[in-house]
C-alpha cells in the first residue's frame, strides 16, 4: 500500500491510467477478472466454499456476469445465497484508487459528486487519493418494509446546511444513501420484495437513468455499480410484492436449490459446523453424518412440513453440533479420551431441528417433536439400508424375541454400554459394514452397535421403549378371517316367492 501513488498526478504515471479508470467500469473489472480466473484456474471451483453449484447455479452466475448483467438469486431459505453475492468480492481488483475523503468514491478523473470535482479544480495534480479493499466495494442491505428512499438514495441534510452557509438546494447539502456509497463497487439487497413499492420505483429509476429527487430536488448520479439481489420465489411472482418495472431490468434470474445429494449436504455441513473443539478429540462417524443429512433430506419431502418455506441447511449444520455437544457432555463426565457421537445423541438434538421446521395443518396437529421424532427414525432406515441390505442380522433379532433387554442411556460410558452390547448374540461381530472392529476403542464400537439396533427399530424389527429400553418388537397379529355364514345363520331371511 505504501508504494501505491498519493495523488492523481503519481496516478496518472501508474498503472491506474487516465484511459483505463475512465472506460472501466465495476461490471468490466468483474467480467475480466472471471475471464482471468476461468483461463488459469481449469476445472477448480470459480467461488471457493459453494458447494453443489458447480454445474447448476454458477454457471448461470458466470454467464449473467459476462453479460454484464444485475442479475437476482431466487431460492429458498439457506441455500447460501448471501454466501454467493458476499462471494462476489473475490472478482474485484485489490485495490481501487478514490479520491481521499468522497463519500461516494469518486473516480479520480471524473468525479460526479459537487465537493470532489471542486476539490479537482482547486488542487489538480495535487488532488490526494485514497484506495478501498474489494471488501470496502461491498454494500448489503437487508429488505424490510421500513427502507426509505432516504436510507437507499439519501435526503437532504440541513445541519451540513447549516455549517457550511448552503441553500438547501445545493448538492452540497445531500446526505448519501447506501447506494450512492456503493458507487464503483457492489450492492446486494436481500429479500428484494420486501422493499416497499414506492422504493422500488426509486431504486430501478437509479438503475437505468442514473437520476433521483431527493425533497423535490433533482439530482443526477450516474453511478457505476453492480447490482445485485436475492429473494424467495414465492414473493417474487406478479402477485406477490415485485412491481414489474424493476423485475424487467434485472438482467438474469437465476435458482438456487438446496444439495441434491447427501453427499454434497454432508460437505456443506462438514464445512459450515462447529466441529473442530478445544476439548477432546473427535472421532465422527460417517453414518452419523449421514443420518443427520438425511433428517434434512426427509423433512423437505414430507407432506407434513411447509415446502414453500423449504427446509435450510442450517438443519443438518445446527443438528450437527448439537450432536458432538451432547457426546461431549458424555465424554466429559465419564472421563472418556474421545468423543464419538452415537445415534441417541442425534435424538437428543432435536431442539435444533424442530426450530426449523415450519409445519403444515397435519403437522401441528401431531406436535413437532412427533414430527422430528419420525424424521430422524426414517433417515435412520434410511442409512441403515446402505450398510446392512442382506445382511443376516436374525441372531440378534431372536435374542429380543427369546425376551433379552438392554437400556442404553445416550449418557453412559463406553465401557459400560460395551459390556452390556457384548451380551446380544451376534451383535458385536456385525460391526465390520460400518469398518468398526472389536480392536477399536469402546466408544467407537459402542456407537456402531446401538445404530445397528436403532436401524433394527427403525424397521420395526425389535422394538424401543421412551426410555431407551431395547426389547423385542411387538408381534402382528393377523386378522381373523371372517366365518362364512351357515344357511340358517344368514342375517336376513329368504324372500317368500309370491305366485
Amino acid at each position: 500500500m505504501s508504494s501505491l501513488p498519493r495523488t492523481v498526478g503519481e496516478l496518472r504515471r501508474s498503472i491506474f491510467s487516465e484511459e483505463r479508470l475512465r472506460t472501466r467500469h465495476v461490471k468490466d473489472e468483474l467480467r475480466e477478472n472471471l475471464t482471468a480466473r476461468l483461463r488459469t484456474t481449469g476445472d477448480a471451483p470459480v467461488f471457493a466454499g459453494i458447494v453443489g453449484y458447480d454445474d447448476t447455479v454458477v454457471p448461470q452466475i458466470v454467464n449473467a456476469i459476462l453479460s454484464r448483467h444485475n442479475f437476482i438469486l431466487l431460492g429458498l431459505r439457506g441455500q447460501a445465497k448471501s454466501r454467493i453475492l458476499r462471494a462476489l468480492t473475490t472478482l474485484l481488483d485489490p485495490h481501487m484508487p478514490y479520491i481521499a475523503g468522497c463519500e461516494v468514491h469518486d473516480n479520480p478523473y471524473t468525479p460526479i459528486c459537487r465537493r470532489c470535482r471542486e476539490e479537482v479544480a482547486r488542487l489538480g495534480e495535487d488532488t490526494p487519493v485514497a484506495y478501498l479493499s474489494p471488501d470496502d466495494r461491498y454494500v448489503e442491505k437487508l429488505a424490510t418494509p421500513d427502507v426509505t428512499i432516504a436510507d437507499l438514495i439519501g435526503d437532504i441534510d440541513p445541519i451540513k446546511a447549516a455549517r457550511g452557509g448552503h441553500e438547501l438546494s445545493s448538492e452540497l447539502t445531500v446526505h448519501y444513501g447506501l447506494l450512492p456509497r456503493a458507487n464503483r463497487g457492489i450492492f446486494a439487497i436481500n429479500e428484494l420484495p420486501d422493499l416497499a413499492g414506492k422504493i422500488q420505483v426509486g431504486l430501478f429509476n437509479i438503475m437505468q437513468e442514473g437520476d433521483v429527487q431527493i425533497k423535490g430536488y433533482p439530482i443526477r448520479l450516474p453511478l457505476d455499480v453492480a447490482l445485485v439481489f436475492s429473494a424467495n420465489p414465492e414473493d417474487y411472482t406478479a402477485r406477490g410484492k415485485i412491481i414489474t418495472p424493476l423485475k424487467d431490468r434485472i438482467g438474469s434470474e437465476i435458482r438456487t436449490h438446496y444439495p441434491a445429494t447427501v453427499e454434497e449436504g454432508i460437505a456443506i455441513t462438514a464445512q459450515e459446523a462447529w466441529t473442530r473443539r478445544n476439548g477432546h478429540p473427535l472421532h465422527l462417524p460417517n453414518y452419523v453424518q449421514e443420518v443427520i443429512e438425511r433428517v434434512a433430506f426427509a423433512a423437505r419431502e414430507d407432506k407434513k412440513i411447509d415446502k414453500r418455506s423449504g427446509v435450510s441447511q442450517r438443519l443438518p449444520i445446527s443438528a450437527m453440533e448439537n450432536v458432538i455437544s451432547n457426546a461431549e457432555r458424555r465424554a466429559i463426565r465419564n472421563d472418556e479420551k474421545v468423543v464419538v457421537p452415537r445415534i441417541s445423541d442425534v435424538y437428543a438434538a432435536l431442539p435444533a431441528i424442530t426450530g426449523k421446521l415450519e409445519l403444515e395443518y397435519e403437522g401441528e396437529m401431531k406436535g413437532a417433536d412427533f414430527v422430528g421424532r419420525e424424521l430422524i427414525r426414517a433417515a435412520i432406515a434410511k442409512t441403515y439400508d446402505e450398510y446392512y441390505t442382506g445382511a443376516n442380522v436374525q441372531q440378534i433379532v431372536q435374542w429380543f424375541d427369546l425376551g433379552g433387554e438392554i437400556q442404553l442411556s445416550d449418557s453412559v460410558a463406553a465401557g459400560e454400554a460395551l459390556e452390556k452390547l457384548k451380551g446380544i448374540q451376534g451383535l458385536v461381530d456385525k460391526l465390520g459394514p460400518l469398518g468398526v472392529s472389536q480392536k477399536e476403542s469402546a466408544e467407537q464400537q459402542v456407537s456402531a452397535a446401538e445404530f445397528i439396533l436403532e436401524g433394527l427399530h427403525a424397521h420395526k424389527r425389535i422394538g424401543r421403549s421412551e426410555e431407551r429400553v431395547f426389547k423385542a418388537g411387538e408381534k402382528k397379529v393377523e386378522p381373523a378371517r371372517e366365518k362364512a355364514f351357515e344357511p340358517d345363520e344368514r342375517p336376513y331371511r329368504q324372500r317368500r316367492q309370491f305366485n
